[in-house]
């Protein structure tokens, strides 16, 4: 089950291969936000508090295109190659 602070890997898409630690889950929507994955524009308005601009956030990624990273079976891997 993933869940928020483990690493896991995107299956498809532009991020293919890439790795990365899960922010937030919406577990209504199956999706999931990981750390500089599936990065969007997003123009915010000036406010009082906040200068405007164009920032990069992350966007959600539906849980079926990510996989778990299990970081003993990694190094088992490694280990045996040896």
């Amino acid at each position: 089950m993933i869940r928020k602070g483990l690493k896991v890997i995107v299956l498809t898409g532009k991020n293919k291969k890439k790795e990365g630690e899960v922010l937030e889950i919406d577990r209504t929507n199956n999706r999931a936000k990981v750390k500089e994955i599936n990065m969007v524009k997003k123009h915010v308005k000036t406010t009082k508090e906040k200068k405007g601009g164009i920032i990069s956030k992350e966007a959600f990624i539906h849980l079926s295109n990510l996989r778990l990273i299990d970081e003993k079976q990694k190094s088992k891997k490694i280990e045996a190659k040896k």
